[in-house]
């Protein structure tokens, strides 16, 4: 957008390795300081064996000389009683590899259970850092774009739009996580939120984080392309964990990755600007460029190549018996677990919903074939847009121009982010956890 009859778009060296160095780097060593002052571990030390307080007493099968489980003339397995006064501790060099995959949006965990882990994330200040560090560049990003365009209104108006629908669905997921689920009423259970305890649907979650912690998480994580968690969202309310899953499936340009959000949310800009244009009669513009046929066709691709990957996926693997093997968890529920993993795969997520056993050969192999699609797929014609607008004149702003810093094109680009999303994927969501939802509701 800045450059005008160029012939290239830079050198990707120089900015790989200026964004290390300037960037990710320096990031990454002020928040490791703080997460190993909030308690996270950082050591190369071997992991530790340490006396507990209190002997600790646990049932364990009974094994004979070659280690196989004993049973008894029924056929019951036979256990023993054991104690122990001890308990290893897993360390390790923790807090500069979360404060990397955090800031960089990659959200492997160093722990199993990720930022549940009492030494992977301790307090809540640890949270909220490893939070804030999930949406801090890409939201930063957008007021780069401002200032590298001559106009940070620009930038202003791409990170509003991306804040609301934020915003917005932060308030679908905590109330439907408040709230609880129904079954457990009908039983008796108490759900209300006292001081005693956080009350909703606590299952999967950390008691130190509680409801609204836990769900500010599922969406930010899901919002970006990060994927790490603090709580298990497969044992989300069915409209609580419908939230995440359509915020990876919008293509994750709600703040997005490092990079890939804005350059997503700028082609859903272009896309924008290209309905205004058909509405006022005009051939659209943005930034002073003109927005042709081979614009669009470059944007529809971008914008078509996730959901073909994640709704040919989910089709693909509900037809086959290898696909349908995995799946633990029967009717609307399952079905939302295979598109779960696919929209996870499709979109450069990394979350899951845990119920799908997705640690075998079949999916193992499509769904890395999805993330090799639709990561680097994408980049090529997000590129061949870059390289015909860096050739274009820029054209004088007239009084046909849309403007796009106003809140009116913030509203017009939300509308055809959510319209988009809305269209592709609501056919989908039906058959999971909406019905499931309506299900739940209905039944109690």
């Amino acid at each position: 957008f800045a450059r005008r009859n160029a012939q290239g778009i830079g050198n990707f060296w120089v900015d790989m390795t200026r964004s290390t160095l300037y960037i990710l780097l320096p990031l990454s060593l002020l928040l490791a300081l703080a997460l190993v002052g909030q308690g996270v571990v950082q050591t190369f030390n071997p992991y530790q064996t340490v006396n507990t307080l209190e002997t600790v007493s646990y049932s364990t099968p009974k094994l004979d000389a070659n280690s196989k489980a004993l049973v008894d003339a029924e056929g019951k397995p036979v256990s023993e009683t054991m104690t122990t006064q001890t308990q290893t501790l897993a360390l390790g060099p923790a807090a500069s590899q979360i404060a990397i995959k955090q800031l960089g949006t990659n959200g492997g965990g160093f722990f199993n259970v990720n930022s549940a882990h009492p030494y992977e994330n301790p307090t809540p200040l640890s949270n909220f850092l490893e939070m804030l560090a999930i949406l801090l560049i890409p939201a930063a990003l957008c007021y780069t774009f401002g200032v590298m365009v001559g106009d940070t209104r620009q930038g202003w108006a791409i990170l509003a739009a991306m804040t609301l629908v934020f915003v917005a669905l932060i308030f679908v997921t905590v109330p439907a996580e408040q709230s609880g689920n129904p079954a457990l009423v009908a039983l008796g259970v108490d759900q209300t939120a006292t001081a005693q305890q956080a009350g909703g649907n606590m299952e999967g979650k950390e008691a130190r984080f509680g409801i609204v912690n836990s769900a500010l998480w599922a969406v930010a994580t899901t919002a970006a392309s990060n994927g790490s968690v603090n709580s298990m969202h497969d044992s989300y309310t069915p409209i609580g964990g419908m939230v995440p899953m359509w915020l990876m499936q919008l293509g994750e340009v709600i703040f997005g990755g490092v990079g890939s959000g804005l350059y997503g949310m700028i082609v859903f800009a272009i896309v924008a600007v290209f309905i205004a244009g058909l509405m006022i009669g005009r051939t659209p513009e943005y930034l002073g460029k003109k927005i042709e046929a081979f614009e669009m066709k470059m944007a529809a691709i971008v914008i078509l190549i996730p959901p073909l990957m994640v709704l040919g996926g989910t089709a693909f693997s509900l037809m086959l018996d290898a696909g349908k093997a995995s799946i633990f968890n029967p009717g609307a529920h399952g079905f939302s677990e295979v598109l779960y993993a696919w929209s996870s795969a499709g979109n450069n997520n990394g979350s899951a919903f845990g119920g799908l056993s997705a640690n075998v050969p079949f999916y193992n192999f499509w769904l890395g074939l999805a993330m090799l699609f639709s990561r680097y797929w994408l980049m090529i014609p997000v590129l061949a847009i870059a390289g015909s607008l860096a050739a274009k004149k820029t054209v004088p702003v007239g009084p046909g121009t849309l403007p796009t810093h106003t809140p009116l094109f913030a509203a017009l680009l939300i509308v055809t982010v959510v319209m988009v999303g809305a269209l592709t994927f609501v056919p989908a969501l039906a058959l999971g956890p909406i019905v499931e939802h309506l299900q739940m509701v209905g039944q109690h």
